[in-house]
């Protein structure tokens, strides 16, 4: 998704804001956003969100490899809470892979 500084349109639309964990990043993208090349992670303080975070299941069928649970934010989030902002690029063949620079986040 792109950013544009609002995502007020997504909870009025869906009630929570849809967020991945680094796990499910590359898997989110590539199912939903292949080949997009307007994307960027937001890498969020949970505990600065100023929103309550919820855990659930995804409500598509998914890969039984990625993990079960998804953090979806329930209210506006704190512009604080972004504690760093990626670009995220796919390859040449339009699948997504975590940035180098975030490779602290990767299993």
């Amino acid at each position: 998704m792109p950013v544009n500084g609002n995502l007020g349109w997504i909870l009025d639309a869906e009630g929570f804001i849809h967020c991945s964990t680094p796990g499910q990043a590359v898997d989110t993208a590539d199912r939903f956003f292949p080949g997009r090349r307007d994307l960027v992670l937001l890498c969020i303080d949970e505990d600065r969100a100023g929103s309550e975070v919820r855990y659930e299941g995804p409500a598509f069928d998914h890969d039984p490899r990625m993990e079960s649970r998804f953090p979806h934010i329930y209210g506006p989030l704190n512009v604080s809470a972004v504690v760093r902002v990626v670009a995220f690029v796919p390859d040449a063949g339009g699948h997504f892979a975590l940035p180098a620079e975030l490779g602290v986040f990767q299993a």
